[in-house]
């Protein structure tokens, strides 16, 4: 089934539930994503990170109903408890689980769709003082691995999977995978199979951006070395483009190598006037 199919997260359900149903379903959520997860005691008693959307489940509740401080205080000792800061005004779907719970932080006005993953030491922050709407919105299924960073009123589409450490600034479309800081959208491996609930925890199958973009840079360099040299002995250059020039066309280098038009610009001066390429002095 290709990666980017569009699968549903989970049965269907009523639109609204009361708060011990979230409670369940936060609850039961844990065991579907953790492996590790046992028992319902020792999920209830050891799990920082379901201890902390409990405490906002409330604190939200509180914060709604203009009861401000209570909120803020609630929230704050939820914080010292399981060091997880979650603003009691941000707004979490339904089965949301935070894996391992620790050094995670989530803005005033962040809003998280269904069935989302973070991992340790992810943030939903903010990169303006303005009181209106300035942290990300992410849909369902969504997953973000650990010490990433998702910054400014930016929206991250359905299914959408943030490698660990990147730091996303601009908005992401629904089933594309992320990495790299600045956060690069990459093409991911088709056909992989996708669990049963469509949240995919193959971290180990994101591609490096970085590695690509040193292959195609080197390619470039070896292109270009090429065409010197034919230069210099007053060879004729292809008119055709070459595999390596398409192929550096598409890759995840992007603005770094692959400005496609600057490119065939550059080249065609070339091949109308070769010494121009030469160094002069």
């Amino acid at each position: 089934m290709p990666e980017t199919a569009a699968l549903p997260l989970c049965a269907a359900r009523p639109p609204t539930v009361g708060l011990w149903a979230q409670i369940r379903e936060d609850l039961g959520c844990v065991f579907e994503r953790d492996p590790a997860a046992r028992s319902t005691l020792e999920v209830l008693t050891t799990y920082p990170g379901l201890h902390a959307i409990l405490m906002h489940r409330l604190s939200h509740r509180l914060w709604k109903r203009q009861f401000r401080f209570l909120a803020r205080l609630l929230s704050f000792l939820a914080r010292t408890l399981t060091n997880v800061d979650i603003h009691p005004g941000a707004r979490i779907g339904r089965r949301f689980f935070i894996d391992h719970g620790a050094c995670v932080v989530i803005g005033e006005t962040a809003e998280v769709g269904d069935d989302v993953t973070l991992y340790h030491g992810v943030t939903l922050g903010g990169t303006s003082w303005s009181k209106g709407k300035r942290h990300p919105t992410l849909g369902d299924g969504v997953v973000v691995g650990a010490g990433a960073k998702i910054l400014g009123p930016i929206e991250v589409g359905d299914r959408v999977r943030v490698g660990a450490n990147s730091v996303v600034v601009k908005n992401v479309p629904s089933d594309r995978t992320v990495v790299g800081v600045p956060g690069r959208i990459v093409p991911t491996r088709a056909g992989s199979p996708r669990p049963a609930n469509g949240i995919s925890l193959d971290h180990h199958l994101l591609p490096d951006p970085v590695a690509r973009s040193i292959t195609c840079l080197l390619e470039r360099i070896e292109l270009l070395e090429g065409e010197l040299k034919a230069i210099k002995r007053g060879q004729p250059l292809a008119d055709t483009p070459d595999a390596k020039g398409e192929r550096c066309g598409v890759c995840t280098a992007g603005e770094l190598c692959c400005d496609h038009d600057a490119r065939d610009t550059q080249s065609a001066s070339i091949r109308s006037n070769p010494l121009s390429a030469l160094p002069h002095g």
